[in-house]
């Protein structure tokens, strides 16, 4: 006799989770625990806490660091499910400011382009691109897109959690594409794995939270069979 096949783990447990955020989701609902420009938990997989801290604690940065003022036109690149980055800069920016963000899940940004309607000057859209991981039956090519914006239209980029999942040649396209929609004066704000002295250190002493492999090399992965998962510069190549 044959049994039906196994269901692999990862889908067990994704599919637990799913359940479970989607029971704490209709709690939420109920007792108006979530403010209208969270998204839920069955969409992002996050903890609402740490959705609200982490777009909070990174606008921090992008005034203090970047030097953000709210007139100005803002881009987010990569702009992730429920628009982590949009949230705190809807209370930022003003009338004279503007917000742009796209991302390839289709969810995420038809999610913030119906809780973003009030504010005109902020915009989403879908970016097919292929991404291993986030995109796998994408039809565009990374280091061949080129932003849906023109030349010098922003002042202030934001790539969170971008170059940390591109390989070289799609990152050098990418750092050419931020320049191009840079007004003059404009700033790039970008997170990466980096490879310096103390990370590698760290890495070969098995301390490191993500071994990457190779560590020697200018870019370095975390995974052969998806490079895309995690991927690190060397800080040379950074800056």
């Amino acid at each position: 006799m044959y049994g039906p096949p196994p269901v692999r783990r990862p889908v067990i447990d994704r599919a637990r989770q799913s359940a479970r955020l989607r029971a704490l989701d209709l709690r939420d609902t109920v007792s108006r625990r979530r403010d209208r420009l969270t998204p839920p938990r069955r969409l992002d997989f996050v903890d609402h806490s740490d959705f609200a801290a982490t777009g909070d604690e990174f606008l921090a940065h992008f005034i203090e660091l970047g030097g953000l003022q709210p007139s100005e036109r803002v881009l987010d690149v990569g702009c992730g499910i429920g628009g982590r980055m949009a949230r705190p800069l809807a209370g930022y920016l003003s009338s004279d400011g503007a917000y742009a963000g796209f991302d390839v899940n289709r969810d995420g940004i038809a999610w913030c382009r119906r809780r973003y309607r009030r504010h005109s000057n902020f915009s989403f859209g879908v970016a097919d691109l292929f991404n291993a991981r986030y995109n796998p039956h994408g039809a565009l090519r990374a280091d061949e897109f080129r932003f849906p914006y023109d030349d010098a239209s922003f002042d202030f980029v934001v790539a969170t959690s971008v170059f940390t999942h591109l390989l070289e040649a799609d990152a050098t396209h990418y750092v050419a594409e931020c320049a191009r929609v840079l007004a003059p004066g404009g700033r790039l704000f970008a997170t990466f794995f980096l490879l310096d002295g103390s990370s590698r250190g760290l890495i070969e002493e098995g301390k490191a939270g993500l071994a990457f492999l190779d560590i020697h090399e200018r870019v370095a992965i975390l995974d052969e069979d998806l490079p895309e998962e995690a991927v690190a510069y060397d800080d040379e190549w950074v800056f």
